[in-house]
C-alpha cells in the first residue's frame, strides 16, 4: 500500500499546521524547517509556489499520493458543482477519512491501517481499500472480532469528532454516512480554489 512514510514534523512545520495531528515539535518551532532556522531570509513566493503548497497540503492532510490525487481531481472536474468543493468532498468520503472522522482512529494514517488490516465493515462486507468511496446511506462498523482492540477503544474514549454528515452509535460501534458534506462543514484549512488554478494551468 503506497503511502507517505517520511518525516511528519518537518512537513507540519513547512505548512505551520498540525497536518498529522497534535505535534509538540510544531509548538516549539513555529517556523519552517531549514538550515538557518527562523533567521533565514525567505523570498516572496510566486503564485505557482503558493498554489503548489496548497495542493501538497491537501495531499499530506488526506494521505493521498500524487497520481491518486490527480485522478481524484479529474473525477471532480467531470462532476456537477464547484470543482474545488467536489474535490474536498471526494477526499472526505474516502473510507479511511470517514473512519478517522467517526473517531475509530485518532489519525488518518491509523484509520488507513485499520481498513487495510480488515478491521472495518461497510454495508456488512469487509472492505480493505482505504480509498473506497462512500455514498450517502452507507454504514461503517468495526468488525466483531476487532471491537476489543485497545487502539480502537482508546480512540473512542477521547473522541471529539462531531461531523454533521455522519452518525455514530457507540453501543454497536456502527456509523452511517448520511450525506455528502457541505464546504462549510469541512474543517480542513485548505484553499481549494488554488488547487483548481494549479491544475488549470
Amino acid at each position: 500500500m503506497a503511502r507517505y512514510t517520511g518525516p511528519k514534523s518537518k512537513i507540519a512545520r513547512k505548512f505551520a499546521e498540525p497536518i498529522f495531528g497534535p505535534d509538540k515539535v510544531l509548538e516549539k518551532k513555529k517556523y519552517p524547517p531549514g538550515q538557518h532556522g527562523p533567521n533565514r531570509r525567505r523570498k516572496k513566493q510566486s503564485e505557482y509556489a503558493v498554489q503548489l503548497m496548497e495542493k501538497q497540503k491537501a495531499k499530506y492532510t488526506y494521505g493521498i499520493l500524487e497520481r491518486q490525487f490527480a485522478n481524484m481531481f479529474n473525477r471532480a472536474s467531470r462532476k456537477k458543482g464547484i470543482t474545488g468543493v467536489v474535490l474536498l468532498q471526494l477526499c472526505e468520503s474516502r473510507l479511511d477519512n470517514t473512519v478517522y472522522r467517526l473517531g475509530i482512529s485518532p489519525t488518518r494514517s491509523g484509520a488507513r491501517q485499520l481498513v487495510s488490516h480488515k478491521h472495518i465493515i461497510v454495508n456488512d462486507q469487509v472492505v480493505n481499500i482505504p480509498s473506497y468511496q462512500l455514498r450517502p446511506g452507507d454504514t461503517i462498523s468495526v468488525r466483531e472480532k476487532s471491537k476489543s482492540l485497545e487502539i480502537i477503544n482508546e480512540s473512542l474514549a477521547v473522541n471529539t469528532n462531531t461531523s454533521p454528515w455522519l452518525e455514530w452509535d457507540l453501543s454497536t460501534l456502527t456509523g452511517k454516512y448520511i450525506a455528502v458534506p457541505e464546504r462549510d462543514q469541512i474543517p480542513e484549512n485548505i484553499k481549494e480554489q488554488l488547487i483548481v488554478e494549479l491544475y488549470s494551468k
